[in-house]
């Protein structure tokens, strides 16, 4: 089976990656496609029997169409919530793209769509030669990139947009996220990356409480195939 998909990428981290992904998942799932969801790094994970597991991937594995390992799902593993090339070191692990690609691959051949998810921005380092942004352009899937609505989001948004474009990768659209509740000019900083982002914007996502991957749907995600 073959297997298109879609890299979620992000403004920073804690910006709501997780919580778009999985409702983008549950768009297509919706849709009647199988999809499976992969954070190749994830930094902050929890000791279990089973090993090191991060509770984002953890979610993502779950919403799942299909069971996968969670090994598939997530390669690396590291405990501190630090950077991901910090971790790798104090770990003493090299993160091999080619062990994330072969992960990939063959997720791909087992559902529709695979949705991976980015750990912190674009720009986040994995190794001393290795960033976020090269396993997006050799996976060479369309970026999906999440603005995190609060103070700044208007320069952090555009630096993203501009970084991916110059990476030579599709932009296939962004989503706007409100993280601040209490954000001023919310539709004014709305319009102004409206305005400065060529790429459709799949969705302005409302502070929640509790979000689910129903709740963002619900709240008008959308998939960029679906006009």
């Amino acid at each position: 089976m073959g297997s298109d998909g879609f890299f979620v990428t992000g403004t920073d981290t804690e910006c709501g990656k997780t919580e778009i992904t999985l409702g983008l998942m549950q768009c297509l799932q919706t849709l009647g496609h199988s999809v499976v969801g992969m954070k190749p790094v994830a930094s902050g994970a929890e000791q279990t029997a089973e090993g090191l597991r991060n509770q984002d991937a953890l979610r993502l594995q779950q919403q799942s169409s299909i069971d996968v390992d969670y090994e598939l799902v997530n390669p690396y593993a590291f405990a501190p919530p630090i950077a991901p090339h910090l971790a790798a070191v104090q770990a003493g692990v090299e993160i091999d793209p080619s062990r994330i690609h072969a992960c990939f691959r063959d997720l791909s051949r087992r559902a529709d769509y695979v949705l991976v998810e980015g750990v912190g921005g674009w720009r986040v380092p994995l190794s001393r030669r290795l960033a976020v942004s090269d396993l997006a352009v050799t996976m060479g899937l369309p970026v999906i990139l999440v603005v995190g609505l609060r103070l700044g989001c208007i320069n952090h948004g555009l630096l993203s947009v501009e970084s991916i474009e110059m990476a030579g990768v599709e932009l296939a659209g962004w989503v706007a996220n409100l993280m601040d509740a209490e954000m001023q000019e919310v539709q004014a900083n709305l319009i102004s990356l409206q305005q400065r982002i060529g790429a459709p914007l799949l969705g302005f996502i409302p502070h929640l409480d509790s979000p689910s991957s129903e709740s963002i749907v619900a709240a008008g995600l959308r998939v960029p195939m679906t006009g």
